[in-house]
Formats: structure tokens, C-alpha cells, sequence
């Protein structure tokens, strides 16, 4: 790719932020730049007002690949505070689908392996091809995934947790599907279209009430359950006076259905 080709395309239209990858020469594999590139498109489109979905995808056959070979060269070679540093910069990308106020939904086709995987699973929501793959290879290496053994704890059991990263062997979007680690498997024939009718559903929703549910969801998180039962109490009350809850129930009032 040339110099000048931007690593993350972003298109707006319809309520839905479209984010993608665009290293695919590279299997969209993560370095520096587009680690920068994907935090700054997401972090704008999350302020956007129209936008009411983001979904993030990769260019070409693969999701994303995981870390790019002179990533690895640089880990290899930094000392601790610049390796430091970097993790840093990695671990804001994949605490940031947690924080934003809009859902963020994955599409991945082909491979999310180690960090791509952690990626993936960090959004929202995850939409997979059929033929797409998921994994953690990280130990084959001698490596360990870290960072996003903290998103695949919250995803699947401890045991199917355990095996995955040190079976280090990738696992298909049915196998992933059925363990929790994704939300929905579509056929490689007309997923994009199968995509967009996802997201586009998801637009519909209330803005504010998917808001409010995302944080509640992640906020309670770690709670105990009076303390969440609390949380609960509160956001309900913020819930009632949106102006999207005054509209829903005056048209329910009047016979109209969901």
C-alpha cells in the first residue's frame, strides 16, 4: 500500500459510523498508526450526533491479524518504558467500545487472531461470516495475551477461557458462537447486506435507552447485588424523564405496539 493510503476508512450514513481497517495487505494487522487512526475515528464518531451505531470492520479476507511484524520487532527490541508505553496506547483501544456511548458492532470475516480477536470481542456486539475464524496464539510464541484475557473472561467459562489461550489453536465462528465469545454467525454469501440489516434494526432503537442500558450493563459489572439492584434504581429514574421513554409510552398509551 502506498504511503499516502489511509489505514481506517470512516463513512457516515443512516444513523450508522462505518469503521474499517484498511491494512489488508497485512491481514490489517495492528501497529502504531492504525492503533492511533482506529481510537481517533471511534472516539469521533461516538461524538457524532446522527451516528447511532459504529461498526467496525477490516479490508480484504481478514478481520484483523493481531500485532504486525515490526510491532513485534519493536517488543523485541524496546526497553521497559517504551514497551510500557505502547501497552498503554493498546489497552486505551480495547477499553474504549466499553466506553463510548454508542454500540459498537464487530463484523469480522476471515481470521481475529490475538489481538485482532481481543479486538472483536471488545466491541459490543459480534457478527461473524460463517467462515471466519477466532483465536489466541499468543503462547505458541511464548507470548501471553494479556490484555485481552481480561475481554475473553467476561466473554466465555474460565475453562473454555483457559483452553483457548493455551491451546493457542483458532476455533470457528459456530465453535465461538456456541461458547459465547460471539453474538451471531451469518453466511459468507451476503453477510455485509446481513450486516447492515443488523445495524440498521439497531439504529432504530431508542438512542438514549441504549445508552443508559450500555452503561448500567458495564457499570455493574463487579457488583454486588444489592449494589447493582442500587444502580439499577437510579438509572431508571434518569430513564423516565428522557424525552424517548415520554414519546414511547404515549404511544404505547394510544395502542400502539412495538
Amino acid at each position: 500500500m502506498a504511503e499516502d493510503t489511509p489505514v481506517v476508512l470512516v463513512t457516515r450514513g443512516d444513523g450508522i459510523g462505518r469503521v474499517t481497517l484498511n491494512r489488508p495487505d497485512k491481514r490489517n494487522a495492528l501497529n502504531a498508526a492504525l492503533v492511533a487512526e482506529l481510537k481517533s475515528a471511534l472516539r469521533s464518531l461516538d461524538a457524532d450526533p446522527d451516528v447511532r451505531v459504529v461498526v467496525v470492520s477490516g479490508a480484504g479476507k481478514d478481520f484483523c491479524s493481531g500485532a504486525d511484524l515490526s510491532a513485534l520487532r519493536v517488543i523485541r527490541e524496546a526497553g521497559v518504558m517504551d514497551n510500557l508505553a505502547d501497552v498503554h496506547d493498546l489497552a486505551e483501544l480495547f477499553t474504549l467500545p466499553r466506553a463510548m456511548r454508542k454500540p459498537v458492532v464487530a463484523a469480522v470475516r476471515g481470521r481475529a487472531l490475538a489481538g485482532g480477536c481481543g479486538l472483536a470481542t471488545a466491541c459490543d456486539l459480534v457478527l461473524a461470516a460463517e467462515s471466519a475464524q477466532f483465536g489466541y496464539p499468543e503462547v505458541a510464541i511464548g507470548f501471553v495475551p494479556a490484555m485481552v484475557m481480561a475481554i475473553l473472561r467476561r466473554n466465555v467459562g474460565e475453562k473454555r477461557a483457559f483452553e483457548l489461550i493455551v491451546g493457542a489453536a483458532a476455533i470457528s465462528a459456530a465453535q465461538a458462537e456456541r461458547i459465547g465469545l460471539i453474538n451471531r454467525v451469518f453466511p459468507d454469501d451476503g453477510f455485509d447486506a446481513a450486516v447492515d440489516a443488523f445495524a440498521a434494526q439497531l439504529a432504530e432503537r431508542s438512542a438514549s435507552a441504549v445508552q443508559l442500558s450500555k452503561r448500567l450493563l458495564y457499570h455493574s459489572d463487579g457488583m454486588g447485588f444489592e449494589a447493582a439492584i442500587r444502580a439499577g434504581e437510579d438509572l431508571n429514574v434518569v430513564a423516565r424523564m428522557t424525552d424517548d421513554l415520554q414519546a414511547g409510552v404515549a404511544r404505547f398509551l394510544e395502542g400502539e405496539r412495538p
